[in-house]
């Protein structure tokens, strides 16, 4: 008996309540559905889930696997950070070499150029500060006004896509996913390759991933660079698409994070970068850059303040524990009883 079966006997039995095939009881698959017509449809390629599953790693060593460590599901936002990591392989390049640089001063006539727009900046992009306006592969970034997520203290102050008085960009937080969208479509032209592409090269094949990966976008967000059709992908499965990734996989990349962007001898990112991801946003400090912070313990009480996460919907949560020099991953959790996952993994790693 291992010390962790308590915290994997919990999950076990708290998976979250969406049908196993996206198919059969689309109404209750994804969150698609809370949008305001005619937005609440899918509009990317989504695939049939397995059930909870999920790996607990501590000094870069697996103690404890669970369900299909290897299966490639479907991540929802746990493909923001995905995108900040590009972030940082752009800056490592030369290619982004200011966060605070305004977007448009790079890449003009793809959605910077307005008078509002024009001073949005990669870190408001990054922090979900942009307050970005405009249509993004047919989706305006009104559909996102009054988004409530969970782990966000904000109370909503309207109805879900009901327009609001637009801030200056860095005054405002906002969970928007089409503004994310924004951001993959401006990393592709940074990078002039398809994301998924580098995202593989720079991660994937150097950390040893071992089980399938995808990273689809919608089936209209097809971009020509340089002669060349590319598909611009999602930041998240919100609208369908996004990144498939096993457990095993996301538990790499946690620690390539925990060890500040060094495998074996070799830098995949900025060093410093794990720490740039993870500076409390100037007004959202439960925010970092595309993670959630765990400032003062408001997220999950028993997991430490230095600790940090990437969540995405249907309850995955890629929790990086400092403390503890671990990397717990679990998916398909009920978010209700996350914090009940975390509390008992947590008094595992305390008592090893």
């Amino acid at each position: 008996m291992t010390d962790f079966n308590d915290a994997i006997s919990f999950s076990l039995a708290h998976e979250v309540a969406w049908p196993r095939d996206p198919h059969t009881d689309p109404a209750k698959w994804g969150v698609h559905h809370e949008d305001p017509p005619p937005y609440n449809r899918l509009r990317g390629p989504v695939h049939a889930r397995g059930g909870v599953s999920g790996v607990i790693w501590r000094k870069g060593e697996e103690l404890q696997s669970w369900g299909e460590p290897d299966r490639a599901d479907l991540t929802f936002s746990v493909a923001k950070t995905y995108l900040a990591l590009l972030a940082g392989v752009a800056h490592m390049r030369g290619l982004l070499p200011d966060l605070n640089e305004p977007v448009a001063a790079r890449l003009a006539g793809i959605g910077f150029d307005s008078e509002h727009n024009r001073v949005v900046t990669w870190s408001h992009l990054l922090q979900q500060t942009s307050e970005w306006q405009g249509v993004c592969f047919g989706m305006p970034d009104q559909v996102e006004h009054h988004r409530r997520v969970s782990h966000d203290p904000k109370p909503p102050t309207g109805r879900k896509g009901e327009a609001r008085a637009l801030q200056m960009p860095g005054t405002y937080w906002e969970y928007n996913d089409v503004r994310i969208n924004q951001l993959s479509l401006a990393l592709l032209h940074l990078f002039r390759k398809p994301l998924p592409e580098v995202f593989e090269d720079a991660f994937l094949r150097p950390l040893g991933a071992s089980g399938p990966f995808r990273w689809v976008g919608y089936d209209d967000a097809w971009v020509e660079i340089e002669g060349q059709r590319m598909q611009s992908v999602p930041g998240g499965s919100h609208w369908g698409g996004g990144v498939s990734i096993s457990a095993r996989d996301q538990a790499r990349i946690g620690q390539l994070l925990l060890a500040d962007g060094e495998h074996e001898g070799r830098r995949l990112l900025p060093a410093g970068w794990s720490r740039l991801l993870t500076t409390p946003c100037p007004i959202a400090s439960f925010y970092g850059s595309l993670v959630w912070l765990n400032t003062d313990r408001k997220m999950f009480r028993d997991a430490s303040p230095a600790s940090w996460f990437m969540v995405g919907a249907g309850g995955h949560y890629v929790w990086i524990e400092p403390e503890h020099d671990a990397v717990i991953v679990v998916r398909w959790l009920d978010g209700a009883h996350a914090s009940g996952f975390v509390s008992r993994v947590a008094d595992a790693l305390a008592r090893r």
